[in-house]
């Protein structure tokens, strides 16, 4: 899959329940928030406030979810998982890297979804693993 090009005057967001602040990096090697758990070899990263409050809800652990603003530090391309691989183009803006993500910035003031979207979002997703080739 080629790298994306000309996306350096987007605006990037990440969901997760991580504390981060300004200067962090986030990077490949976490465990999955889907599937079997596997180690990730990819971070990801969208165009979206919408995708990034679904990866805020969606993700592991303790804590609420955050929103970042991030910056790739090496190339990035679409996202298979919300891409042509299982949705037609690509309407999230949904990307992935190898590389780290550097935290720029954090989004406070974001609306979620109502426990029952959430809720029917999981069950959606249940099994689902992530394509990480």
């Amino acid at each position: 899959m080629a790298a994306t090009d000309d996306l350096s005057s987007q605006r990037f967001y990440h969901g997760t329940r991580a504390d981060l602040k300004p200067g962090d990096l986030i990077q490949p090697g976490h465990t999955s928030n889907y599937g079997k758990r596997n180690k990730t070899v990819y971070v990801y990263l969208t165009g979206t406030l919408d995708a990034a409050v679904w990866g805020a809800e969606l993700a592991l652990g303790e804590g609420p979810g955050r929103i970042y603003m991030v910056e790739p530090t090496g190339p990035i391309m679409d996202d298979p998982n919300l891409t042509n691989a299982r949705y037609p183009g690509n309407p999230t803006k949904s990307y992935r890297s190898r590389e780290p993500l550097r935290v720029t910035g954090e989004v406070t003031d974001w609306q979620g979804h109502s426990p029952e979207t959430i809720q029917a979002m999981k069950d959606r997703i249940k099994g689902l693993e992530p394509i990480d080739d």
